[in-house]
């Protein structure tokens, strides 16, 4: 598949300089506030949403706003605590399946202790993505051996009669340059390495996963088109369609 290999660092500068200076958050002012969340009696049930999608997609962020917003538990992707991340970037080959067993044995403990809490709880990516794009495709770039690979997989598939899939999936959907133009403005040291084609080949992978996902509610939010972590009436929206969501679920 062609593509371009440059990294983040490199890639960035070309999308800034076509795109106008980025804007400071936006302050709710009259008739620009988030929608309000008022659970429903039926709503009150324990519920598990995550929110799945590339690197760069908004994924905390999003997160963050609707624990606050909706009043629900966060559980955040573990990235500042993961001991093979600087590592994998540097050098994919070596670490990768490190990476990957370091990030499947985390969020099989999150889920875990989602189901178990009594509360409605949000998380940030799910144990499937992992499975299901990254390890794939770290396989099928010659970046993790078969024998790692198959090991991973048989390890998940494992663990996957002991978990369950979450109530509603948002998805969070991003164009190459959206997700590079986010990746800069976080300003993560690590991520400056990362491949444009290698974020190109997950996004291809996500949209292959979301195409057959049947394991629950899915809701579809493309980030190219919205801009929820500075415009409140774009959060609102969002809110709107989640909670749609949520009343059919009861």
């Amino acid at each position: 598949m062609a593509s371009k290999s440059g990294s983040v660092r490199k890639a960035v500068s070309k999308t800034n300089a076509k795109s106008s200076p980025s804007k400071s958050a936006v302050k709710p002012g009259p008739g620009k506030t988030a929608e309000k969340y008022t659970p429903t009696r039926k709503q009150l049930t324990p519920l598990h949403v995550a929110v799945a999608g590339n690197i760069g997609a908004g994924k905390t962020t999003l997160t963050g706003l609707l624990a606050k917003n909706m009043k629900w538990e966060a559980h955040y992707e573990d990235v500042d605590d993961n001991p093979y991340l600087n590592d994998f970037y540097e050098d994919m080959q070596r670490w990768s399946f490190n990476l990957q067993i370091f990030f499947l044995n985390s969020r099989f403990e999150q889920i875990t202790k989602i189901r178990q809490s009594g509360k409605t709880v949000i998380q940030d990516r799910t144990i499937y993505e992992d499975a299901h794009i990254f390890a794939p495709n770290l396989h099928s770039m010659g970046l993790m051996t078969t024998r790692d690979f198959t090991n991973y997989q048989a390890l998940f598939e494992l663990m996957s009669k002991f978990v369950s899939p979450p109530d509603l999936l948002i998805y969070l959907r991003g164009s190459v340059p959206a997700l590079v133009n986010q990746i800069a403005k976080r300003g993560r040291d690590y991520e400056n390495s990362i491949r444009i084609d290698y974020l190109k080949r997950l996004n291809e992978r996500y949209e292959a996963w979301i195409s057959t996902y049947e394991l629950g509610k899915l809701l579809v939010i493309d980030i190219d088109d919205i801009n929820f972590a500075e415009n409140p009436e774009d959060l609102g929206k969002i809110i709107n369609k989640i909670n749609a969501e949520i009343n059919g679920l009861f």
